[in-house]
């Protein structure tokens, strides 16, 4: 009997010690990571924040409250608009130590957290860690760790970064988690990266105050991220044609008009604004719908009979979230295939303006890091369903990386619609020894 007691407290004393190691690995690292080979240096700084940090229950403490000190690190400080950016989170300096006698193994500490995003892109990044650290001794100070994560710039401006809450996993007797969080959100900013926008991307973009009206009304047309201080041509259209419609006005300082477009001709089904002699699409927006209303009297001793036709939306469905690649084997690499989730566009505006589907990836992150974006690439096909005013045009084949490529489209015509479905054949170039495990990137489409 005694020697069983005295097993089961032995037992009892290694799951409480293993407990306490975790609490103490939560919050405690030691000298800074050096940044990956081959990044960009950064204007990046350690900072200070409190942090509370919640033990396991089986260690029987109570919470802790501390000072983590830690630096946010990116590989691109000046991205544009569509590409990935990887970030670094590295808990530099230790909150305690190790406060037992018994030694913790190596390799048992897995991190992860989440780096919070400001200025022109707020938001979170998840990041990660590996499985990976030194012994520590007892009463040592625990190593340093640090956590990585991507994601894609979205806006153009300065985008802040700051660390956030963070977990401790430990696979040691018994799998354990401690979760840290940042006491008074946000933490300090430790880096700040400035984006801007693709180089010829056309953000320009109009708005009407009414999308109807009779001969002669005047229609105010909204346009905005235009050239600033520069003569604008606001015109109506029909189909690709433009009609006597037509003012001109100049933009504002920030590149913004407002234009009272008055029309006349009952042919105009659209509006359209351009910078320059002529339209060019990638100086202008629109066309935008507008329906100019019959007046003319009607004869005497008859009736005049109208019904209407509503405009509907434009809209896409997919048949799913998710797409299975086939495997390749480690060693040799190669095409890994599937098919992307059929997507169905609905075009129920029945104006003169077509749409575009286009598609961009992230990196690929697994195991032994990222197959990057550019790796993925599709074969696009698009159907369009008997009676469509619009004919769908699929997307060349080729790679789609972060900045994206098309996936099918319809031009613009006297009058558009219809409804369309959208496939593509998938394959990723898997590099020939890239280490086993599962890689994951994200697909995002945009209807516009």
């Amino acid at each position: 009997m005694a020697l069983a007691q005295s097993r089961a407290a032995a037992r009892r004393r290694r799951r409480w010690t293993a407990a306490l190691g975790a609490t103490a690995l939560a919050l405690t690292a030691g000298g800074a990571l050096a940044a990956p080979a081959g990044a960009v240096t950064t204007a990046s700084q350690a900072v200070e924040f409190p942090t509370h940090c919640v033990p396991p229950p089986i260690a029987g403490i109570p919470p802790i409250d501390g000072t983590t000190t830690a630096e946010i690190t990116v590989d691109n400080t000046a991205p544009k608009v569509g590409d990935t950016v990887k970030v670094t989170y590295t808990v530099t300096k230790p909150a305690a130590s190790n406060p037992v006698d018994l030694a913790l193994p190596a390799d048992i500490m897995t991190p992860s957290g989440k780096v919070t995003l400001g200025g022109a892109q707020p938001g979170a990044v998840t990041v990660t860690g590996l499985k990976k650290n030194p012994p520590v001794p007892g009463k040592g100070a625990f190593p340093a760790f640090s956590m990585t994560g991507t994601f894609t710039v979205t806006s153009p401006g300065a985008i802040t970064l700051s660390p956030g809450d963070y977990n401790i996993h430990t696979s040691y007797i018994m799998e354990l988690d401690t979760p840290c969080t940042v006491t008074n959100p946000p933490a300090p900013v430790s880096e700040t990266i400035t984006a801007t926008a693709q180089p010829g991307a056309n953000e320009r973009a109009l708005q009407l105050d009414n999308a109807s009206g009779a001969p002669g009304v005047r229609v105010t047309v909204s346009g905005t991220k235009f050239t600033p201080l520069t003569e604008v041509t606001v015109v109506g259209r029909a189909g690709a044609a433009e009609t006597a419609d037509r003012m001109t006005v100049t933009t504002d300082s920030e590149g913004g008009f407002a234009a009272r477009l008055k029309v006349n001709d009952k042919a105009t089904t659209g509006i359209v604004a351009y910078e320059g002699a002529a339209w060019d699409p990638d100086k202008g927006a629109g066309p935008v719908a507008y329906q100019v209303i019959d007046d003319t009297p009607t004869p005497p001793n008859s009736q005049k009979i109208t019904a209407a036709v509503t405009p509907g939306q434009l809209s896409m469905t997919q048949a799913g979230d998710a797409v299975q690649l086939t495997a390749v084997d480690f060693g040799q690499g190669g095409a890994a295939t599937g098919a992307l989730q059929t997507v169905t566009v609905k075009d129920f505006r029945g104006g003169p303006a077509g749409w575009s589907l286009t598609g961009k990836v992230t990196d690929f992150t697994g195991p032994g890091g990222a197959i990057g974006a550019g790796k993925l690439s599709w074969t696009p096909a698009c159907v369009t369903k008997a009676g469509s005013p619009s004919t769908c045009v699929p997307g060349t084949a080729g790679s789609v990386g972060s900045g994206g490529a098309t996936l099918a489209s319809t031009p613009n015509g006297t009058l558009t619609g219809g409804e369309f479905t959208v496939d593509a054949g998938l394959s990723l170039d898997v590099p020939a020894f890239t280490a086993p495990g599962s890689y994951a990137g994200v697909l995002t489409l945009t209807l516009s």
